[in-house]
């Protein structure tokens, strides 16, 4: 069975997608940027990493998971000289739960003010 949710309290996708997709004991986040629910987007990566990171848990939590189950997360950055600025957030976000990680700079994103976006995938089974 694959349920697919869009997630109260999230932005609406930009596109034809949904905020959080689980099959079976799979789950996988659609990318999640700095914009909040009313569509403010903060100037800075750390902010919008920051909102980011809630929605993620916010679509981990709706479908069943939370940190602990993330096993892969993908980071994308338009500029990957501020990785040092949101690496706390990732360490107390995730603790001793580290995932797989990839983090890449990319020039653009959907939204030329966003600075930031993380999907992750995550595994609830035994």
């Amino acid at each position: 069975m694959i349920d697919r949710h869009m997630v109260p309290g999230q932005p609406k996708p930009y596109s034809h997608y949904c905020h959080v997709v689980r099959a079976g004991d799979h789950v996988w986040v659609s990318g999640a940027c700095g914009i909040d629910a009313d569509g403010n987007i903060p100037a800075t990566t750390v902010d919008q990493f920051r909102i980011a990171l809630a929605g993620v848990d916010a679509c981990l939590r709706h479908a069943g998971a939370g940190a602990e189950h993330v096993v892969k997360v993908t980071i994308f950055m338009t500029d990957i000289s501020e990785r040092a600025a949101i690496n706390p957030m990732r360490i107390e976000y995730f603790g001793d739960n580290r995932p797989a990680s990839t983090l890449v700079e990319v020039s653009e994103l959907v939204d030329p003010a966003f600075r930031v976006e993380i999907e992750a995938v995550a595994f609830v089974g035994a």
